[in-house]
């Protein structure tokens, strides 16, 4: 176990201060992530260095389009999770306990996953797979060792993080890929089982404006919970003014799955809808996921019109940028590369 960062004891409790379930934790339990428990008054960090999962993956899986595109990034993650999505596809291992054998799990100490990013040519490492805030201090340890090294971090991330939390690490994040599972209260309700919205959006906002990181948006689109014209254009119009128009928007289609298993895929005439929304908003770089849709997935240049990045899959087919800029008119395409 490793002593666990920003918390206070309030009598004979521990108030945990890292995400907004605040958790008021008794002696002997976890708080709702259930990987941080009160021992004898100490808050503990019960999945510090412990792994459940490890890849390289293409950047583009994560997903993100606009940083370092065509690149591998190391893939760490661990167990737990401040959230309970009904639709969560990493489940087993969101909802595992890490005391359990459910999940087998391995020890790396912060060195040891650079060492492994150096040696599979990964210039940088993505926290993903499970819910990364939770592992704040791993993740603030392993990406310190990044900095030192020249890796770029990546968090992929549910973003419901308070803004202590989020300034424990905030200097050390380079790339804040957070989902956005709709613009209202009453789809957090239902969707993810916390009372609001609100702290997903304000740390994002913080992260882009505050923290300089590159931001990324992904909204897995539920049919009869966050496809409505109404929602998906209150989710475009966030990311337009709260974040920037040149933000990439991500909108994947959805698959039955646990408490969803009922439902039917989303129709890609709601995905079309969506992008047609966010078009209309202003957004610049909208992309269709889980989808087979001609162009859904390529970079189109919003000054000349010009493909600037076109993928397959995970794959860059063509790229015709400049530093981050179309090759074509120059203009910006908020690529960094």
């Amino acid at each position: 176990m490793h002593v666990a960062a920003l918390w206070s004891r309030e009598g004979d409790r521990i108030s945990c201060e890292l995400c907004p379930n605040a958790c008021r934790i008794a002696e002997g339990h976890t708080g709702i992530c259930g990987v941080r428990r009160n021992v004898d008054g100490t808050l503990y960090a019960l999945t510090y260095g412990r792994i459940s999962s490890i890849a390289a993956d293409p950047i583009e899986k994560k997903p993100v389009f606009h940083y370092h595109p065509g690149t591998l990034v190391l893939s760490v993650g661990s167990v737990g999770c401040s959230m309970r999505c009904g639709h969560c596809q990493n489940w087993r291992i969101s909802r595992s306990d890490p005391e359990s054998d459910a999940v087998e799990m391995h020890t790396l100490d912060p060195a040891t996953v650079v060492d492994m990013a150096r040696k599979y040519r990964c210039p940088g490492v993505a926290f993903t797979y499970n819910e990364p805030v939770i592992w704040a201090e791993y993740v603030a340890d392993v990406a310190r060792e990044c900095r030192r090294e020249g890796l770029f971090t990546i968090m992929v991330t549910n973003g419901y993080v308070t803004t202590t939390g989020l300034d424990f690490f905030g200097e050390l994040i380079d790339v804040w890929r957070v989902d956005l599972k709709g613009a209202s209260d009453e789809t957090y309700q239902r969707l993810c089982h916390v009372p609001t919205v609100k702290p997903v959006m304000d740390a994002a906002e913080r992260a882009i404006h505050h923290w300089g990181m590159h931001v990324e948006v992904v909204t897995n689109v539920v049919p009869t919970v966050n496809d409505s014209p109404e929602e998906l254009r209150a989710i475009a119009t966030w990311i337009a003014e709260g974040l920037a128009k040149d933000t990439p928007w991500h909108i994947t289609r959805f698959f039955p799955y646990l408490d969803y298993s009922h439902l039917q895929p989303t129709p890609v005439e709601t995905l079309r809808m969506a992008r047609a929304i966010a078009e209309e908003v202003g957004l610049r770089f909208v992309y269709l996921g889980n989808v087979d849709e001609p162009n859904g997935e390529d970079t189109f240049c919003p000054g000349c019109g010009a493909a600037a990045v076109r993928r397959v899959g995970y794959a860059i087919q063509s790229r015709r940028t400049r530093n981050g800029s179309c090759a074509r008119c120059g203009r910006t395409l908020n690529i960094i590369e």
